[in-house]
């Protein structure tokens, strides 16, 4: 009996503007629906949050979990950017940057992330199309 393939989670700040428009771009380009979402507001995302060793109340980051890793920060969207094909998948060259200087930049970004893109009150809702795509 094979296991089916789970596909690749993406959580992100759900009320953050920044990390939705990431998710609209995710969707756009992903025409075959590879990726799935979870806010890290919902219970799902909160469970892949925990299972990455990462507190809920504190996550800044945005988490891919695919093939049963989990990565966060700029690791998660070179992975992302990985998965989803030329020419996007170019992207992912940028691994050879440093962790720490990625990291770094990465982490400058999410501090200022509502002050420079704004925050909603609440969580993003998926579209009709969508709702599928979209964990809890």
């Amino acid at each position: 009996m094979t296991v089916p393939k789970k596909n690749p989670v993406v959580v992100f700040d759900g009320v953050c503007n920044l990390c939705n428009a990431l998710v609209d771009f995710i969707v756009r380009h992903d025409p075959d629906g590879v990726f799935q979402f979870a806010s890290n507001q919902s219970e799902p995302g909160r469970r892949i949050l925990e299972a990455a060793g990462l507190m809920t109340f504190d996550a800044d980051t945005i988490v891919l979990e695919a093939d049963g890793k989990y990565f966060d920060r700029s690791s998660a969207i070179l992975q992302i950017a990985k998965r989803m094909g030329f020419p996007w998948s170019l992207a992912s060259a940028l691994v050879i940057v440093p962790p720490f200087l990625r990291d770094a930049a990465y982490k400058l970004l999410a501090r200022y992330r509502y002050r420079l893109f704004g925050k909603k009150d609440l969580c993003r809702v998926p579209t009709p199309e969508e709702r599928g795509r979209f964990l809890g």
